[in-house]
């Protein structure tokens, strides 16, 4: 067995949006590592979402560890004492206003497994209907595009989508819905 005994752990930071924990842990073949770093997230989900009229709902928003706007799926923190179907549903209603008929699971990923501790869950939204207008946090400004699905497949095979987790949402979902040709 590869896994490693950790002999203790310190948490050096403490914030809303970055927990920073360092670990000794001992290795199976007796080796100490004195100092592992573990970034501490809550789960995510992502959603790939189709409306009742076969258009995909992308968002684009800035994103400022890369200082740049950046075209996504829609996505969110899964709130404490959440699961995660009801996390999808209510991100895509604050972000877009759009409520699905279908929400359906697809993947669960790790988003770095090497230095955080988080799972991203990734769901197939289908059936949506605009009901309300964006419902957005105070350091949120999305804009919502509409594409149809030829569009997107232009989008994402010229790698407009810089989030890798996104990117893999996306070809699940088009093999999921058999839209791959």
């Amino acid at each position: 067995m590869l896994h490693w005994e950790t002999l203790s752990s310190e948490y050096l930071v403490r914030k809303p949006w970055a927990v920073l924990r360092k670990d000794v842990c001992r290795m199976p073949n007796g080796h100490i590592v004195p100092e592992y770093y573990v970034l501490e997230y809550p789960d995510w989900v992502n959603m790939v979402a189709l409306t009742v009229d076969n258009q995909f709902i992308l968002v684009r928003q800035y994103r400022h560890g890369i200082k740049q706007d950046v075209l996504e799926i829609p996505g969110g923190v899964i709130d404490p004492g959440e699961d995660a179907p009801t996390a999808a549903a209510r991100e895509m209603l604050e972000e877009t206003g759009y409520r699905f008929e279908h929400i359906e699971p697809m993947v669960t990923l790790f988003p770095n497994p090497a230095t955080s501790n988080n799972k991203t869950y990734s769901y197939l939204l289908t059936g949506g209907v605009k009901v309300q207008e964006q419902q957005l946090d105070e350091q949120e400004e999305i804009d919502v595009i509409l594409v149809n699905p030829d569009e997107l497949k232009e989008l994402l095979l010229d790698n407009r989508f810089g989030q890798a987790l996104h990117t893999a949402a996306l070809f699940y979902a088009l093999a999921k819905l058999e839209m791959f040709r």
